[in-house]
């Protein structure tokens, strides 16, 4: 008698168990499948793949071992209404139908890529493979609903306890590389420490793309360095509120960028006669501290990755956490991170506390009459080598932490024009460094290229553009950016010809730069349009005035 062999099948309504043999035909085992789900027998489509590919059919007459079938596989069935196109599909699911996963959520454009491809990696098998695990994310709550008792803190029941958590180092990155797309970007961002000695802080502003190195692998790419406001001192960081941020990220959207991830300094100064840093994280101190942790735990929940097959649409974060520090060779080292789901779910959830005298230890809340806290545990070797499990209070945080490759490329890559004379970055004026309209003159009077788009080709330059108080041009800025965005020059040449230029130029004439092309009341580069006045500024606060007034609008001083 043949040896039986167990095949799952998953269906909408669940998954199955179908007793077959490795000599059984598709056709007999396409029968089972319709008798053991109650459809008839052209009602349904099996297939060997989740993306619908390898289809089992009657008509091949083949068995299940030479199609490659074996005992404990899964085998994904769809009714034929779910069987066609994706746009059969919005219109054709039956009543009830939840799908394997979330549905209606856009995955980034990365994601959708990726799932297309093949995916394989061919090695030999591993025993421990053949597990399925669901992409659920973990929760540190109370489940909410349960009637059977009191609320939190008078009772609690095992439905609406959340389980204990075992920490595990996570085996598996939704990120597996960071590139700078040139040494430009990052010099410009180190250039506040190297001034002032103080730490600093960035939002990473790229694109997510295929590391074709690594199968199915992603990359982090950065284009450009947002600088929000900010206090630092030498061994802290404090983010101030940022009225700006919304903007930003709406003209990086623009630029066909997004947030991908944050950076910050942590830079000793050791010898400056050789231009050295001191090493200060490693193995015997730590590479993330609790605190920086928690403050990527919560970026990237704030940032979740859109996921189809989790049950919530969403599962762990893309989001990237990057360290300049100081290097084994005593040399400014840029070091990738993220954090694990694990310790996201700690955070999201307020689970997790910083240890104030040992930045390589966390500790696990406990419960309050306030909060419910889950134990936390994480395990250990003994100094006999027994492997023990400890209560996470406190607990080292090199179980939360996920390492991530940072790179530069051999060719560098340039989504923005790079100038010898660049524009000034936002927030640093205690440097002296301001963006307004004199330093929008001294920079076009010191980027004479006849390439408009290379002269206007500048992040920091256009969220100026866009939001400095004078002039905002946000309403009106949309096919410049689109032109920055396609590398197009008729399109910025279009854009340049535009009033609103016109009037860039005449703001600028009025902080007494002659700027090339520019003769009284008229424009920058040439452009055709004239004014009869200027408005002109205020030099005891800077505030642009109207033509004609002889008093400042704003401090009311008289004009000078």
């Amino acid at each position: 008698m043949a040896e039986s062999i167990i095949i799952r099948v998953q269906s909408p309504d669940g998954v199955k168990r179908i007793t077959a043999t490795k000599r059984e035909t598709a056709a007999t085992f396409l029968k089972k499948v319709a008798k053991e789900f109650g459809f008839q027998n052209n009602g349904f489509s099996v297939y060997i793949n989740r993306n619908k590919t390898g289809e089992i059919t009657a008509s091949s007459n083949k068995s299940l071992n030479l199609l490659k079938i074996k005992h404990g596989d899964l085998l994904f069935l769809f009714p034929s209404s779910l069987a066609g196109p994706s746009s059969e599909m919005e219109t054709s699911v039956p009543p009830g139908f939840k799908g394997f996963g979330a549905p209606n959520v856009v995955e980034d454009e990365i994601d959708q890529y990726l799932s297309k491809q093949d995916g394989k990696i061919y090695r030999s098998r591993d025993p421990q493979l053949g597990k399925f695990v669901a992409l659920e994310n973990i929760s540190c709550k109370i489940k909410s609903g349960c009637e059977g008792h009191l609320p939190w803190p008078n009772g609690i029941c095992t439905k609406c306890q959340p389980s204990a958590i075992t920490l595990n180092r996570q085996k598996y990155r939704h990120v597996d590389n960071i590139m700078f797309e040139n040494h430009t970007v990052a010099d410009r961002f180190l250039d506040f420490w190297r001034k002032t000695g103080n730490q600093h802080f960035g939002y990473l502003y790229g694109r997510y793309t295929e590391h074709k190195d690594i199968p199915l692998g992603i990359r982090a790419e950065v284009a450009a360095i947002y600088e929000p406001p900010q206090i630092g001192t030498q061994n802290s960081l404090e983010l101030l509120e940022d009225p700006k941020a919304e903007v930003v990220d709406e003209i990086a959207a623009k630029l066909g960028l997004r947030k991908v991830g944050w950076i910050f300094t942590d830079l000793v100064s050791e010898d400056t006669r050789k231009g050295t840093v001191r090493y200060s994280r490693n193995k015997d101190t730590y590479f993330l501290s609790s605190e920086e942790c928690i403050t990527a735990g919560d970026f990237q929940n704030k940032h979740p990755n859109m996921c189809r097959l989790s049950p919530d649409g969403h599962f762990g974060s893309k989001f990237v956490t990057a360290v300049a520090t100081g290097g084994p060779d005593n040399q400014v080292h840029f070091e990738g991170y993220q954090v694990s789901n694990q310790c996201m779910a700690l955070v999201r959830d307020e689970c997790l506390l910083p240890c104030k005298d040992a930045p390589e230890l966390g500790y696990a809340k406990e419960s309050s009459s306030e909060q419910y806290v889950p134990d936390v545990f994480y395990k250990d070797v003994d100094k006999f080598g027994n492997e023990i499990t400890q209560l996470a209070r406190p607990l080292p945080v090199e179980y939360l932490i996920i390492d991530i490759t940072t790179t530069f490329p051999k060719d560098p890559v340039y989504t923005f024009s790079i100038s010898q004379n660049p524009f000034p970055i936002e927030n640093r004026d205690v440097l002296g460094e301001t963006q307004d309209f004199h330093s929008l003159a001294t920079y076009l009077s010191q980027n004479t290229s006849s390439v408009f788009l290379d002269t206007i080709s500048d992040f920091h330059l256009l969220l100026f553009l866009v939001t400095n108080e004078v002039m905002p041009l946000q309403d009106s800025i949309s096919l410049l950016l689109e032109a920055v965005r396609t590398r197009n020059e008729e399109l910025a040449q279009t854009w340049k010809r535009s009033e609103q230029w016109a009037t860039i130029e005449q703001l600028c004439s009025t902080v007494g730069l002659q700027l090339p092309g520019l003769q009284e009341y008229g424009a920058v580069g040439g452009s055709t349009h004239t004014a009869t006045a200027a408005m002109w500024a205020c030099q005891h606060c800077t505030f642009m005035n109207q033509p004609g007034t002889g008093h400042c609008e704003m401090c009311s001083l008289p004009r000078t």
